[in-house]
């Protein structure tokens, strides 16, 4: 079998035997320790105890991950901290403790598909799991709050990815508050994280690799490298505050739902959206009354002030 190698540093695809691939993304942690203090990281995870369409539990990711010479991981799931709940409660502390864990969320937006979140160890908003906020009141939000945001996959499927939805098409620009972008998700295909990555090089935005794992043979697909280690979601933010150089990489995973079913996926997708526009609407009220107890201002920026509707 033969899987492919994508390296976003030279923008290219290699070729290379399933073992090679293993090989080239172990990380030795011993060698680390002595010549090199980087941490490699996934920061785009699905765990079944946050993710109801996930099917790998928190403790095999960390396992998983762990053989692949991860020493890290930022769980995602989408509109929930419900994964990241779970593994305070029942596991941090008790077990992995050679292993970091941290928390973040990939928010469903009203008008730019799905947008990684990651907010300070201390900040806790109920608004971010309380899907339909418009793409510009949620980058008001985060940064008001010290947080950092970027979109996942952002060329990827129509509705669910930021290139793809209304308000990129409405106003590009808006790309230029990201904090990061994640030009390596290994759930997607090569042109469309060849775009990202273009993307980003184009605003001048940090690169970010994650797996987007939804099944155990996805995980340790895909990777980011900080320069230095992280023990905590403040210390992530700041290297990103300081737009201190990450690499992003890994490996394809051609196993997809949407691989599977072929044309049937367009269905999926349109499914999909109307899926998160009912629950955009059912949520509304109630992140209405949340907003006026988490974030009381209306957004600084003038120019994106008339999309709020």
């Amino acid at each position: 079998m033969r899987d492919m190698y994508y390296d976003i540093e030279k923008m290219e695809t290699i070729t290379t035997d399933a073992e090679c691939v293993r090989e080239r993304l172990c990380f030795n942690r011993n060698a680390a320790d002595k010549e090199d203090m980087r941490m490699k990281i996934d920061m785009h995870c699905h765990v079944k105890e946050g993710s109801i369409d996930s099917r790998v539990g928190i403790e095999e990711y960390i396992e998983i991950l762990k053989s692949h010479g991860f020493q890290g991981m930022v769980i995602t799931d989408h509109d929930t901290y419900n994964g990241y709940r779970y593994w305070k409660k029942n596991i941090k502390g008790k077990k992995h403790t050679d292993f970091v864990v941290l928390k973040g969320i990939e928010y469903d937006t009203r008008d730019a598909g799905h947008i990684l979140v990651i907010m300070p160890e201390g900040v806790k908003m109920r608004l971010l799991e309380m899907r339909g906020m418009p793409l510009a009141l949620l980058i008001d939000l985060v940064h008001r709050n010290g947080g950092v945001l970027g979109p996942a996959h952002p060329c990827g499927e129509k509705y669910m990815s930021f290139t793809h939805a209304r308000r990129y098409y409405l106003s590009p620009e808006i790309t230029k508050r990201f904090d990061f972008m994640e030009a390596f998700n290994s759930c997607e295909p090569v042109e469309s994280n060849a775009e990202a990555a273009r993307l980003a090089k184009k605003y001048g935005k940090l690169t970010t690799g994650g797996s987007d794992s939804h099944k155990p043979d996805c995980v340790g697909r895909a990777y980011t490298i900080l320069p230095e280690p992280v023990t905590c979601e403040t210390e992530l933010i700041s290297l990103i505050h300081k737009k201190t150089p990450l690499k992003a990489g890994g490996v394809l995973y051609n196993k997809t739902t949407k691989e599977k079913i072929g044309k049937v996926n367009k269905f999926l997708v349109y499914s999909f959206w109307v899926y998160n526009k009912s629950g955009e609407l059912l949520k509304r009220h109630g992140r209405n009354k949340k907003m006026e107890e988490e974030h009381p201002f209306d957004p600084i920026d003038p120019i994106e002030l008339y999309y709020h509707s």
